[in-house]
């Protein structure tokens, strides 16, 4: 398979939810380590977010990466140097984000890592954090989202944006609520 069949794989690639792997936090290491090599300035925090990052959470095997920048000016000013990483992405789908920019990595056609470059210590970035962390320390939130996340992916296999989209009302929820 050639870099663009392995990219559209990627791209039409299914939900699927694979049990916890207790090696994405190793990933994610490894590509934070990559990231602050290459952007050591622009890079102000690096951190590990998604159901990746939630012990015994189901998850798309996909490592989702949060790095914090002083502005989306210099969000903007990284978007080439990022593609130039590794990195692919659609303009056009940047192009409808206002408070961050995405990014994704893949291999053999299936995607390996989702960067969101966003504004550090501003609101999408203490969002993302507190969802995550309240994962991490409630069970009881954990349980509900992670049956919330399986009912979704089988009901929306074919239909990632829609995936993202349903559950992005847990996420809001829990945020309004806290």
């Amino acid at each position: 398979m050639n870099e663009a069949q392995s990219l559209q794989r990627a791209i039409d690639e299914p939900v699927h939810l694979a049990e916890y792997d207790p090696a994405w936090p190793a990933r994610f290491d490894t590509e934070r380590t990559r990231l602050l090599e290459r952007f050591p300035a622009e890079l102000l925090d690096v951190q590990h977010i998604g159901s990746t990052a939630i012990p015994g959470m189901p998850a798309k095997p996909i490592i989702d990466v949060m790095a914090g920048v002083a502005s989306m000016a210099m969000a903007d000013a990284l978007f080439e140097p990022i593609l130039d990483h590794g990195y692919v992405t659609s303009v056009e789908f940047n192009v409808s984000l206002t408070d961050r920019r995405w990014f994704m990595r893949h291999a053999h056609g299936r995607r390996t890592h989702h960067l969101h470059v966003v504004v550090y210590d501003g609101e999408l970035w203490h969002q993302r954090l507190a969802f995550r962390d309240a994962l991490r320390t409630d069970a009881a939130l954990a349980t509900r989202y992670a049956a919330l996340k399986r009912e979704l992916a089988s009901r929306h296999q074919a239909d990632r944006e829609a995936y993202t989209l349903a559950k992005g009302d847990f996420m809001r929820s829990f945020v309004e609520s806290g």
